[in-house]
């Protein structure tokens, strides 16, 4: 099971929330048509690239995966029956020369994960995935990350304050015996009760990603995204409509990045010359969409009004699930000063700790395994930060 589980269910409870408007009915949809400049040559990906570079999500199309959305240029088109994207791939305005297709997981792959549909399907160039999916993987469906689109994870648990004002955080939660309740296929929460924060008794994997339950009864903890659930509950389901406390599991150890961008590790080679020019470009998109989110806001939620078949996206929770990753440094430089980078030991240390929780779930984990055979730092341009 998938672990992005924040808009499938808050959809599909039409009485708890407020639409954000009409979805095109329409199969295909498209952005007027704008003629581009060509690329320089050294950005060109004509002839070095996929002639569609196909990037699978983990979910649905919102502001966590931005800045591939920074690259998607003018004209682009929305296929709703194939729940996919497709444009010119641009850079500063110009075509690099080949296609961007930007393809939702989650409901639309079937809740399979990124590296399972990356080996089912061999057309896709590029996978986001979280750390611990490619530890995971890593024994039958090894990826390797070439960069990623955040630093930290937005993963938290959420309570309400009011039924619980002696709640500070993850901590209190655990010392209080109360239910935590997530979704079947998490792994952090077999981390958290490893860590002694929580105890495995309080673990309820039956959440079905509806807000009805807590609204109801909000007795428990629930998982939550911090660039989603607290403006949704706050200010798009109508029967909660009032804040929510949370901490994010950053703040409690948890190191696993989110949103790494991945190719298959088989691919490496093959893609090499490809990803030598194109990382670079994600990078600059990540560095574009710290310094500004505004433009990809604008286009994540246009894609989502085209379709028929993605969850309500509001211009409003955009710009504030844009805002809360900047704010919150969840997006920004690694520890070397370049966005986009990894800190290997950090990836080392997650590895020790997740692979021994995925073994005793049956995942085949090679013993083997390091840092170095999930993230290379090979096509980073060390030149690329954030401003801070």
């Amino acid at each position: 099971m998938h672990t992005c589980v924040r808009r499938a269910g808050i959809a599909a409870l039409a009485a708890l929330v407020i639409a954000s408007g009409a979805a095109c009915s329409s199969s295909d949809a498209e952005t007027e048509a704008v003629p581009l400049p060509p690329a320089p040559a050294e950005q060109q990906l004509a002839g070095v690239c996929p002639a569609t570079v196909a990037v699978q999500l983990q979910w649905e199309p919102e502001t966590d995966s931005g800045p591939i959305f920074g690259l998607l240029g003018p004209g682009y088109r929305v296929d709703s029956d194939n729940n996919k994207v497709t444009g010119p791939l641009a850079v500063d305005g110009k075509d690099t020369g080949v296609d961007l297709e930007i393809r939702a997981g989650g409901p639309a792959i079937g809740f399979q994960t990124v590296p399972s549909q990356m080996y089912v399907d061999d057309s896709i160039t590029l996978g986001l995935t979280h750390s611990e999916h490619a530890i995971a993987a890593a024994g039958g469906q090894p990826l390797v990350a070439v960069t990623t689109l955040l630093r930290y994870s937005p993963q938290m648990l959420m309570w309400d304050p009011d039924t619980h004002p002696d709640w500070k955080g993850i901590a209190d939660i655990g010392k209080s015996g109360a239910p935590i309740v997530v979704s079947q296929g998490q792994l952090y929460p077999d981390w958290l009760a490893g860590r002694g924060l929580v105890d495995a008794k309080q673990l309820d994997t039956s959440y079905d990603n509806s807000p009805s339950r807590f609204v109801s009864d909000p007795s428990f903890a629930q998982q939550g995204f911090a660039n989603s659930e607290p403006y949704v509950y706050e200010h798009e389901v109508r029967a909660w409509n009032k804040p929510v406390a949370y901490q994010l599991l950053r703040d409690v150890g948890y190191e696993g990045y989110a949103r790494t961008v991945n190719v298959r590790a088989d691919k490496v080679n093959e893609l090499r010359p490809c990803l030598q020019r194109l990382v670079p470009m994600i990078q600059r998109a990540t560095a574009r969409f710290h310094a500004d989110p505004t433009p990809v806001d604008e286009i994540i939620v246009d894609v989502v009004a085209k379709s028929a078949n993605f969850s309500p996206y509001s211009a409003e929770l955009a710009a504030f699930g844009s805002r809360l990753l900047i704010d919150k440094g969840l997006i920004g430089n690694e520890t070397d000063g370049v966005v986009g980078s990894f800190d290997e030991a950090r990836v080392q240390r997650v590895i020790d700790e997740f692979a021994p929780i995925l073994r005793r779930g049956g995942a085949q984990v090679p013993a083997t395994l390091t840092a170095r055979d999930l993230v290379t730092k090979e096509f980073l341009d060390p030149t690329i930060a954030v401003a801070n």
